[in-house]
């Protein structure tokens, strides 16, 4: 008996699946086989940048098409894949944990049904006067957007872009097709125009040539990507997040501060950007890194697409290169960790995947080299600070948390130009609302202002 064939994932150009004859077959981390990509080559990918460019200008899509795009990707049968099929899907793919990936379906609802408040608190509103008019306009026509496999929820960035005026071509990351392709599926049956975004599922290659070709670009990737990128004015790096918090002497008994920075660095499994990945002490590293290994060993190991999982899976693979990637990393630090898992991080949840256990090492100074690594699991330094290091340990992060005493260099770290964001107190690092920025302004970097005068003024 022939074998079943596998689902399909293709490229969307004009809002028609393109039947490639390029293609990928995606496994799950056990090695079952999940889909079958159709990967986009260079020569697709440019035809759909001239479709796009070609395509007749219009107005942006009303918010309320948003709203029920959102709606419908959380709720919706979508392309025959229900909110559970996908779910599974990502979850086995990527092995975010299945906590994560229900949570981040009701985050991307949530944000596309704001989308308009999202976007008007990055920009100051419109001057107009008798005659004159300040009108913010997009710099180009059209965004190629590079995203990461690591969680859904960056996929809203491009979709915001797309309420902004912006045309999209997004190239997928490897592991995670599926919640661009959804999104795509959500936003055609609202009704979006199909001449304003392009799906195209390939590998670097594809996303350099759309980089170099399209008007902006908005990447998501390591430090490769952002040393890369990180020099050019017509492309938005959203890199590595090394967030970072600072705590005062003694945390190591308060319990509630050890409440706190474990919640901040294993929420979502720890493969936030925002999630802590340093944490610098006024008192002794050792002592408060011994008592988060200890906190941190008691998070549960299950099966990856139980809600009850709180660790990313992966291949058996991987898990091997990274635990020994993790010991040459860390040879030179303290290990306060391995020794409560019996000598491996490495953990068997019974589902064919593999599980890293938390890690938590103590080094001697704030810059030593392994200080503000960021791995995609619950993996954190912790380091000593003193009042003479200043805001030098803290420079290179998405977000800075900022305890106790700590909390009035607020407006010294907001200064260092490295530094997106500073929470005070016992705040989540990803707290917010859309009227504080999270890393800088989409809308300042896809639109720029323009003066209009008619002859309506005075004088």
């Amino acid at each position: 008996m022939a074998a079943p064939s596998l689902p399909v994932v293709n490229p969307v150009i004009g809002g028609q699946d393109v039947d490639s004859r390029d293609r990928a077959e995606l496994a799950a981390l056990d090695g079952t086989p999940l889909v079958s990509v159709g990967l986009a080559p260079r020569l697709l990918a440019q035809a759909a940048l001239n479709r796009l460019r070609a395509a007749k200008p219009g107005p942006a899509p009303g918010p309320e098409l948003f709203a029920k795009a959102g709606e419908l990707f959380a709720t919706a049968e979508l392309e025959g894949e229900t909110p559970e099929e996908y779910r599974r899907r990502v979850v086995l793919a990527t092995g975010t944990p299945g906590a994560a990936v229900t949570r981040a379906i009701e985050g991307v609802r949530g944000s596309l049904g704001i989308i308009e408040r999202i976007n008007r608190a990055e920009y100051p509103e419109p001057f107009e006067a008798p005659g004159y008019r300040t009108v913010w306009v997009p710099r180009g026509a059209l965004l190629a957007a590079v995203v990461p496999n690591n969680h859904p929820e960056p996929n809203v960035t491009w979709v915001r872009a797309l309420a902004l005026g912006a045309r999209v071509l997004v190239r997928p990351g490897s592991r995670d097709p599926f919640t661009p392709r959804r999104l795509f599926a959500a936003l055609l049956a609202a009704g979006i125009d199909p001449d304003t975004l392009a799906f195209l599922p390939g590998d670097h290659e594809v996303g350099e040539h759309l980089l170099a070709q399209a008007d902006l670009g908005l990447v998501y990737g390591g430090p490769a990507a952002a040393e890369r990128f990180g020099h050019r004015s017509d492309v938005l790096v959203r890199g590595p997040g090394r967030s970072k918090v600072l705590v005062g002497a003694g945390a190591e008994d308060d319990k509630e501060v050890l409440d706190d920075l474990v919640d901040w660095i294993a929420e979502d499994g720890g493969v936030r950007c925002n999630n802590i990945s340093l944490v610098l002490t006024a008192g002794e590293a050792a002592p408060l890194a011994d008592a988060l290994a200890a906190r941190l060993a008691d998070l549960p190991v299950h099966p990856v697409l139980d809600e009850r999982a709180t660790l990313p899976a992966f291949g058996a693979e991987t898990a091997d290169a990274l635990a020994d990637h993790l010991r040459r990393l860390t040879a030179g630090a303290t290990d306060h960790s391995t020794r409560r898992y019996g000598g491996s991080l490495l953990a068997d949840p019974g589902d064919g995947t593999t599980v890293l256990r938390p890690l938590v090492v103590s080094v001697d100074r704030p810059d030593d080299p392994v200080a503000g690594t960021e791995l995609g699991f619950p993996f954190v330094v912790v380091a000593p600070w003193r009042p003479a290091d200043g805001t030098r340990p803290l420079r290179d992060s998405l977000v800075v948390s900022l305890l106790g005493e700590h909390a009035g260099l607020a407006e010294q770290v907001l200064r260092e130009p490295s530094v997106r964001k500073v929470v005070t107190g016992r705040v989540r690092p990803w707290a917010g609302v859309p009227e504080t920025p999270h890393d800088g302004s989409l809308a300042q970097f896809l639109l720029e202002p323009k003066g209009l005068v008619t002859a309506d003024h005075e004088g």
